[in-house]
C-alpha cells in the first residue's frame, strides 16, 4: 500500500465536498457525479469522495488515492467505479488540480452528433479550446461505457489532450482546472453553454459563438475572478 501524502486541513476537505454539493445546487450532479483534487502537498495522491451520492457528501466522506486509484486508508469504504478517469487524467496533466466528471443530459447530444460544442458566452470561454470526445469503443469495442479501468482513463486523458473539457460519448463529460473552483466553474458553465447553444441552434443560422483568440483572452478574467462565484456557491450549499 502506497504512504499517505500528509494530513490534509479539514478546511480543504469541507471544500471538496461543498464542490460537490455546488454542482448539485447548478443542476450538475444528480444522483451520479464525481469531483476530485489534487492533494495539496504531493502531487501524486488525489482526494475524492467514498462513493455516495453528492449531494450526501461532507468533509469525512473524502478518502486519499495514489495515481493507480487505490486507497490509502480505506477504512472499509469504497471509492467511486470510475476513480480511474481522474487518476489517470492527473497522472497525464501537471498542470490538473481538479476534475469534475457530470453525466449532464444537456452535453450528451453534443458527444453523439457531428455538431461540435462551442463557447457559446464569455463564461464559457475555455469551450473556445475546442471539445473532444471520447468514444470509448475506439480502443474497448463494446463496453458497459464505464471508465472503470487505468487503461480506459488513460485513453480518455489521451483525448482530453491539453483541454479543459471533453466529452464522453453516451457518457457526459469531464472538466478540469488548475484549482478546484475553476474546474466547477467550467462543469456549471459547459452545461449553461450547451443549454444556449441548443436553444441557438433551434433559432437558426450561423452561430456567432467565441473563437479561439476571444476564449483565450475570456478566459484569463474568468479564471481571475473565480473566487467571487466559489464564495456565493460555496454559501448557498454551506447552511
Amino acid at each position: 500500500m502506497s504512504a499517505s501524502g500528509g494530513p490534509v486541513e479539514r478546511a480543504t476537505l469541507e471544500d471538496l465536498a461543498a464542490a460537490s454539493r455546488i454542482l448539485v445546487d447548478q443542476g450538475v450532479f444528480d444522483a451520479a457525479g464525481h469531483v476530485s483534487m489534487r492533494h495539496p502537498t504531493h502531487p501524486e495522491r488525489f482526494l475524492m469522495s467514498r462513493s455516495l451520492a453528492p449531494e450526501m457528501i461532507t468533509a469525512d466522506d473524502i478518502m486519499e488515492f495514489d495515481l493507480d486509484c487505490e486507497a490509502i486508508d480505506p477504512r472499509g469504504r469504497n471509492g467511486f467505479i470510475e476513480r480511474y478517469l481522474h487518476g489517470e487524467i492527473f497522472r497525464a496533466r501537471p498542470d490538473v488540480a481538479a476534475i469534475a466528471h457530470s453525466h449532464s443530459p444537456s452535453v450528451i447530444a453534443f458527444g453523439l452528433s457531428n455538431t461540435p460544442m462551442r463557447a457559446m458566452y464569455h463564461n464559457a470561454a475555455f469551450l473556445a479550446a475546442g471539445v473532444p470526445v471520447f468514444d470509448i469503443r475506439d480502443k474497448f469495442g463494446k463496453t458497459d461505457i464505464v471508465v472503470s479501468t487505468k487503461e480506459k482513463g488513460a485513453a480518455l486523458a489521451q483525448v482530453l489532450a491539453d483541454k479543459p473539457v471533453a466529452l464522453l460519448r453516451a457518457h457526459g463529460m469531464v472538466a478540469v482546472g488548475p484549482s478546484l473552483p475553476v474546474a466547477v466553474f467550467r462543469a456549471i458553465f459547459t452545461v449553461a453553454s450547451a443549454h444556449i447553444q441548443h436553444q441557438a441552434l433551434a433559432l437558426g443560422g450561423p452561430l456567432a459563438a467565441l473563437d479561439a483568440e476571444e476564449g483565450a483572452l475570456a478566459d484569463v478574467v474568468n479564471v481571475q475572478t473565480v473566487g467571487r462565484a466559489w464564495d456565493l456557491w460555496k454559501r448557498r450549499v454551506m447552511k
